[in-house]
């Protein structure tokens, strides 16, 4: 696992941006296209931002790239909730991605159970039956999780699914998610998490006992491939 403490967020997420302009670059060379999972918050906003200025926009190619999502709150596209609303107004609407290349974790009048293996089988589509995504975009939350893996949840225990939607109790809603298998097959994936408030779960994460039913973040496994991004007051130095 490849840890980078940053003592300036502006360089994490010019590294992030650039981290996504070079692996998108190499897929592109080798196999013709990129396949990406993004995550929501504000770490992703500042990076998308980013790569929606001429300096990356004009770099890749937009056009060979699958944008899905790693999870999303079962909220309508228009809504401020959404992680998809987010990054179509600060990314995608930007750049010249093709429409159909982008795969929104949500849809009108259906059950999230049921777009949840619908969403499997349009990622099987695009990566086929491996599910293999070049790049994923993670967070981490203070208490710990990544996508919509919660503490205690039992998704946490998921196997065999790519995809599952739940109702959250503590938030009064239903998330849909990448589940830890999907994730961890994933060519390379980057964390972002950062400042104060992450002290207690980065250091439970990295450095505690292996518990990811607390810590769901422990789920990723820690390979070459995951890079995480953090500063000192995460790291508390």
């Amino acid at each position: 696992m490849n840890i980078k403490v940053f003592d300036d967020l502006d360089k994490l997420y010019k590294e992030a941006a650039e981290t996504f302009a070079e692996l998108s670059e190499k897929a592109i060379q080798k196999k013709g296209q990129f396949s990406v999972a993004l995550s929501g918050g504000s770490s992703p906003k500042a990076i998308f931002k980013l790569l929606a200025t001429n300096e990356y926009a004009t770099r890749i190619d937009w056009s060979k790239i699958y944008f899905f999502w790693v999870d999303e709150r079962w909220v309508p596209l228009h809504d401020d909730k959404s992680n998809a609303k987010m990054t179509f107004e600060t990314l995608l609407d930007k750049v010249p991605v093709h429409k159909e290349q982008i795969f929104p974790m949500y849809k009108d009048n259906v059950l999230p159970e049921d777009f949840a293996k619908e969403y499997e089988s349009q990622i099987r589509n695009v990566l086929g039956d491996d599910g293999i995504f070049d790049f994923i975009l993670l967070g981490m939350g203070d208490d710990g999780h990544t996508a919509s893996l919660f503490p205690g949840e039992e998704i946490l225990n998921e196997k065999d699914k790519w995809v599952d939607a739940y109702y959250l109790k503590p938030q009064e809603m239903f998330r849909i998610t990448l589940t830890a298998p999907i994730i961890n097959k994933a060519e390379n994936i980057l964390a972002v998490a950062f400042g104060e408030s992450k002290k207690h779960a980065l250091n439970e994460v990295l450095n505690g006992a292996y518990n990811p039913k607390l810590y769901p973040m422990q789920l990723i496994e820690k390979k070459e491939n995951f890079r995480f991004f953090t500063d000192h007051k995460a790291m508390g130095n």
